[in-house]
């Protein structure tokens, strides 16, 4: 069984930065494809990042230029940097992690971007 666990979440300003953090537990992470997604008040889920063990990344074109993903394979951790943030990146932010036909979800961390 693999845990998830998101912090860094919070309000901040248009414009503004967060950092998102995204702790896993078990001995799968280097080999897994992890994953933030978000949801916001009355739409569906929907991808921001992924990034596999050798770090190749696939970015949803809303915040390709803002966010950079990252991981850290001897933490057990990936990262989310969100710069330049805007009022629509607000939502839950949820750490998703894949190994084959495995798929684990964290308990989300909520992002709001003032205006």
């Amino acid at each position: 069984q693999v845990q998830l666990v998101e912090s860094g979440g919070g309000l901040v300003q248009a414009g503004g930065s967060l950092r998102l953090s995204c702790a896993a537990s078990g001995s799968i992470f280097s080999a897994s494809v992890m994953g933030w997604y978000r949801q916001a008040p009355g739409k569906q889920r929907e991808l921001v990042v992924t990034i596999t063990g050798r770090g190749t990344t696939n970015y949803a074109d809303s915040v390709k230029g803002r966010f950079t993903v990252s991981r850290d394979n001897a933490k057990n951790t990936v990262y989310l940097q969100m710069n330049s943030l805007k009022s629509e990146d607000t939502a839950v932010y949820y750490c998703n992690l894949r190994y084959g036909l495995m798929n684990y979800w964290g308990q989300g961390t909520q992002v709001t971007v003032s205006s």
